[in-house]
């Protein structure tokens, strides 16, 4: 496990100090490279779809404020959250978040255009919602102008003239259920089929319960922020309960002003 702190070397030696025998493996001052953090969050070598979750949540559990994570957001946790995408081959989200976040197409970056390039990837992932009813605005830059095309990820049952709306844009609509809805695994063997193995969902709570419940996630990326929200927002997943919680284990884990970044993967 990699235990990078960019902390101040008072405070480790304090840390040192009040914990003798604990071990450091690094402390620096400066920001991390793009270059470590793609070492650090890279993908196992796997050729089966790996999924891999990102998410933010308060110190009591909150996944946004006001409907958005980007109050409970960092600096840092924006540089992670770049950092995954420019990994990933596809960015698996709600319908809801795309609605509440103001969803656009992923952008290609220079810093990893060599890196995709080099395994086969897409200059940028692409886009993929997973809804039922298709409610969405096909007029949005999301569908009509993304670098890659947009993926819609549906149940049969969907509505045949939503389905058509969605191809008129541009998307390009894939099946991934028996009914309206769309059945978890089902969508991680239809992303693997069409060439995406690194997949990253951003959410939101009620998708990533979702796949928590099938038993498909395996990662999770996780930024704990040193805040407190009160009030009755959801936490990071929401849903059906686990017949027995699953366990993951720490991968790595990153820490900067307070703002603990995690990596757990399924045991």
């Amino acid at each position: 496990m990699r235990r990078l702190f960019p902390v101040t070397y008072e405070t480790a030696a304090q840390a040192s100090t009040e914990a003798p025998g604990a071990e450091v493996t690094e402390v620096t001052e400066r920001e991390w490279e793009l270059g470590e953090l793609a070492r650090t969050y890279a993908y196992p070598e796997v050729r089966e779809p790996w999924l891999r979750a990102n998410m933010v949540s308060t110190l009591d559990g909150a996944a946004h404020h006001d409907g958005r994570s980007q109050p409970i957001s960092s600096a840092t946790d924006m540089r992670i959250f770049g950092v995954l995408r420019g990994l990933a081959d596809v960015v698996v989200v709600g319908a809801q978040t795309v609605r509440q976040e103001g969803y656009r197409p992923a952008r290609a970056r220079e810093a990893f255009a060599g890196l995709r390039e080099a395994a086969g990837q897409a200059p940028a992932p692409a886009i993929a919602v997973v809804t039922a009813a298709l409610d969405l605005d096909f007029s949005l830059p999301l569908f009509t102008s993304p670098l890659v095309p947009t993926l819609v990820l549906t149940g049969a049952a969907a509505a045949p003239d939503r389905i058509a709306a969605a191809e008129r844009a541009g998307a390009r609509v894939v099946i991934a259920g028996d009914g309206a809805g769309v059945d978890p695994a089902r969508a991680v063997r239809a992303l693997g089929e069409l060439g995406h193995t690194r997949l990253l969902t951003e959410g939101g709570p009620r998708l990533l319960g979702q796949w928590i419940a099938a038993g498909v996630l395996d990662e999770l990326c996780l930024t704990l922020a040193p805040m407190l929200a009160a009030g009755d927002a959801q936490r990071i997943a929401g849903g059906p309960s686990m017949p027995v919680p699953q366990r993951f284990e720490l991968a790595s884990l990153l820490e900067e002003a307070g703002f603990l970044y995690c990596r757990y993967r399924r045991s």
